[in-house]
């Protein structure tokens, strides 16, 4: 159920219902589930260079056509994947990143077989709790951090595709891992962790 508009939110969700929706029931909250932690960082990856309402109202495709983000599913995808997934209008159909998708799964199943957890390892990163800032005003808000860029490293050496530090900080926001809800924002008094 959906907040109304009247709340104090943070800019980015003011004006797009699918925005409010987003940032009030999902944006922020720490995420533990290392497959939806996973979804979470390729659907970033997908929306570098484009704008995050575009993938989200793109997710439930993508959730389709990339077989509910099962990472031992899409580990085993092959050309004939490629191929029909470049011809889904649901999606945004660029070989890049529909091919780092696939190769992130296999990198996340390596380190699974590997015995590191995702969610303990992104986790541990960032001290295992989630780290909350107190910015004022959207220009406070910086678009990578040392620990984006140290978890962004972390990801590649680990065989990960389209994990920048911009992507990954982005990331970091979405999942609760850092709270940047500003001040004023409603969702900034909620207790999550």
């Amino acid at each position: 159920m959906s907040t109304p508009k009247t709340l104090a939110r943070c800019a980015w969700a003011q004006n797009d219902p699918l925005l409010q929706s987003y940032h009030d029931e999902e944006w922020g909250v720490p995420e533990r589930d290392s497959r939806a932690l996973w979804e979470k960082l390729m659907l970033d990856g997908f929306q570098a260079g484009l704008s995050w309402l575009i993938i989200l109202r793109k997710r439930e495709a993508f959730r389709r056509a990339f077989k509910g983000f099962d990472p031992r599913v899409v580990a085993r995808f092959g050309p004939a994947d490629v191929r029909r997934m470049l011809q889904d209008e649901g999606i945004v159909r660029s070989r890049a990143k529909i091919e780092a998708v696939i190769g992130n799964a296999r990198a996340y199943l390596a380190m699974a077989a590997a015995g590191d957890d995702f969610s303990e390892f992104v986790w541990g990163l960032a001290g295992g709790k989630p780290i909350r800032h107190t910015w004022k005003k959207p220009g406070q808000v910086p678009a990578k951090t040392p620990l984006s860029e140290k978890m962004s490293a972390e990801l590649k050496k680990r065989g990960f595709k389209f994990v920048g530090p911009v992507i990954v900080y982005a990331w970091m926001q979405a999942t609760g891992i850092v709270d940047d809800h500003l001040a004023g924002c409603f969702r900034r008094a909620r207790k999550r962790g």
